[in-house]
């Protein structure tokens, strides 16, 4: 089969059999899902060199003599050290399907047993896709975005990477601005993850003082400094099991990233005052504003302990870089803050809209609350936030919101699928049916519209005009 489009989000079929590939191509195909293939695991590898492979569908034997799976376990965690944020689902037979079970804790995304459902493995894809360039993102079913309000574009990326990132054990370095909600990423992925029911906690580390930092962290036995009359227990002893998520991680002395280069090297640490090792069973996240690059130049951040944090990188946008979030985020923090029949009046709005945000998040909440201790009314107003009032001006178009996964029962469409639909017949009715050209129309591949039109139940004939 010709290899797709290389711009759009790619399956990667490794199996050795002729004919499973040649079916599973097949299957895909059919659901406009682009695909490539590979025979062994040297081919895979090479592959995977290709940024577009976004999913692998990885077989676990690659000889006919060999049965144990133990090819496809090497293969997996090779796979791992390469693309570490890659999703992977093991295709088994019964033989091999305990260690399938076993590679899932590990971070595999999932794993389906031979002969397959073709309706159920094709969700399973779909669901760990990215969307294409120029396709709008759509939320997982089950996901937990832990209260995020969300309804710019900007954000679809940064939270479909926290989803697909998730049920591995990667560590993560969560990038952004002050205020722009680097901590509630860390919750997503915390939350979506194999860990979700274990402790979460969280470590500013730039309100530790140096002298604490190692008690803080590891813990410390009595005696072990002035004042320690009992033993106290650290951060990665709370966190065992679960996430640890590291906060303002630029501001770690030199001397504090040497012991957690250590323990993320070796798995191990030691409380202050003893020489006894225990185990870290903890997942690291860390997050900065910082420009870590830089520090790295300065000889103020470990070159080495960077690479360690960030095997994925993550950024969260500005709040100036999605503007559509501003007033949705706005009636989100004024429900919270005052319950009740309150309201933003036209002047805050616009003033809301024209507002710079260098504080990002954390700033509009503020500023919210602030409104409502010292408004007289139920009425917010421009000034009550402490914002200039702006000359009137048109409304800014609504925003496109991010749909969440549509029910499970025909018929039970979203206000935004209504809309989504009434926008892709009219694309299609203006380019008379030509789909290449209401794909250009509508700024979507032809294969993001294909999938589009299958997910609003609109029939993809072959009587509709290709281009």
């Amino acid at each position: 089969m010709a290899p797709p489009s290389r711009a759009l989000p790619t399956v990667l079929i490794i199996d050795d059999d002729p004919a499973v590939i040649a079916a599973l191509e097949l299957l895909l195909a059919i659901h406009e899902i682009p695909s490539v293939s590979a025979r062994s695991p040297d081919e895979a590898l090479s592959a995977l060199r290709d940024p577009s492979v976004a999913v692998a569908l990885q077989d676990m034997n690659f000889a006919g003599d060999r049965t144990s799976g133990r090819e496809g376990v090497e293969l997996f965690r090779r796979i791992r050290r390469e693309r570490p944020g890659l999703p992977i689902i093991l295709m088994t037979a019964w033989a091999s399907l305990s260690m399938a079970v076993a590679l899932v804790k590990e971070g595999a995304a999932d794993y389906i047993a031979k002969p397959w459902d073709d309706e159920d493995l094709v969700a399973k894809i779909e669901a760990l896709l990215p969307p294409a360039p120029g396709e709008l993102a759509r939320v997982p079913k089950g996901a937990d975005l832990c209260g995020l309000v969300c309804t710019s574009p900007a954000m679809h990326e940064p939270i479909n990477l926290a989803l697909r990132v998730a049920p591995s054990d990667a560590s993560v370095l969560i990038t952004g601005e002050n205020g722009s909600g680097k901590d509630k990423f860390a919750e997503i992925i915390h939350k979506n993850s194999l860990r979700a029911d274990e402790p979460f906690v969280r470590v500013d580390l730039g309100a530790l003082p140096e002298s604490l930092l190692e008690a803080e962290l590891f813990g410390a036995e009595a005696g072990a400094y002035t004042g320690a009359t009992r033993r106290r227990e650290g951060r990665f002893e709370a966190a065992s099991g679960g996430t640890l998520f590291l906060d303002e991680i630029g501001n770690l002395p030199l001397a504090g990233q040497m012991k957690l280069l250590r323990v993320l090297q070796t798995g191990e640490f030691q409380r202050l005052g003893s020489a006894e090792a225990h185990k870290a069973d903890v997942r690291v996240l860390a997050a900065t504003n910082a420009d870590l690059s830089q520090a790295i130049q300065r000889g103020t951040f470990r070159e080495d302990l960077f690479f360690r944090l960030a095997v994925i990188e993550l950024h969260v946008p500005p709040l100036r870089e999605r503007p559509e979030d501003v007033i949705a985020l706005a009636e989100h923090f004024l429900a919270a803050h005052a319950g009740g029949p309150w309201e933003l009046s036209t002047e805050a709005r616009d003033a809301l809209m024209g507002h710079a945000w260098s504080g990002n998040v954390r700033e509009l909440s503020n500023r919210i609350q602030r409104a409502v201790l010292v408004s007289t009314g139920k009425m917010i107003t421009a000034h009550a936030l402490g914002l200039a009032v702006l000359p009137a001006r048109s409304s800014p178009s609504a925003p496109v919101s991010l749909p969440e996964a549509p029910a499970e029962l025909p018929g039970s469409e979203t206000a935004g699928d209504v809309e989504e639909r009434r926008q892709v017949e009219a694309a299609l009715a203006a380019a008379s049916g030509v789909v290449a050209k209401a794909a250009a129309d509508l700024g979507i591949s032809r294969q993001a519209l294909y999938r589009k039109m299958r997910r609003l139940g609109l029939a993809v004939e072959r009587r509709i005009k290709d281009g």
